[in-house]
């Protein structure tokens, strides 16, 4: 089994209300809810390394190459990529080919962890499982569903991803 590193890059999963503009933005004090998501599932064994909190559609490649060196980097061999769900198959198609011997696996979330009855708790569980034993690739996790690369793709209209 995959010893696991979930690499955070913001997206929903991580987004908190903001009083002042009555959105959707990051915490002020720059902090990821990915520890405290793993905390309440009891999962104490994943590593957590905050690269960047960024809103994906403002994602450029420079963001998805950081990405994959933090993957290279990585010493352990399942990757769980904390995304938003915006372009999160655009990174995954970007990451493929680039990882080479790792299983990586990107997850996020629809609504933000920090306002209850969100998804993410659900897809990141799915994730880490997935990272300890999918083969090396690049995959992504979302709506109780695996889906390769090539495949992962949001579905807007219906707020979930399909195949």
């Amino acid at each position: 089994m995959n010893d696991v590193r979930i690499i955070v890059t913001g997206g929903t999963i991580d987004k908190v209300h903001d009083a002042k503009s009555e959105g959707l933005a990051f915490a002020q004090d720059g902090s990821t809810h990915i520890p405290e998501v793993l905390r309440i599932g009891r999962c104490h064994f994943p590593v957590v390394e905050l690269l960047m909190l960024k809103d994906s559609l403002l994602f450029e490649d420079a963001d998805r190459e950081a990405i994959a060196e933090a993957i290279d980097r990585a010493a352990e061999d399942g990757i769980v990529v904390t995304h938003g769900t915006g372009t999160m198959g655009e990174t995954a198609r970007f990451l493929e080919g680039r990882t080479p011997g790792k299983t990586v696996v990107l997850t996020g979330a629809m609504r933000p962890f920090s306002l209850f009855a969100s998804d993410g708790e659900f897809n990141l569980g799915g994730a880490v499982i997935a990272a300890q034993t999918l083969d090396p690739g690049v995959w992504g996790v979302m709506n109780g569903r695996v889906f390769p690369a090539a495949m992962l793709e949001k579905n807007t209209e219906q707020g979930r991803f399909d195949v």
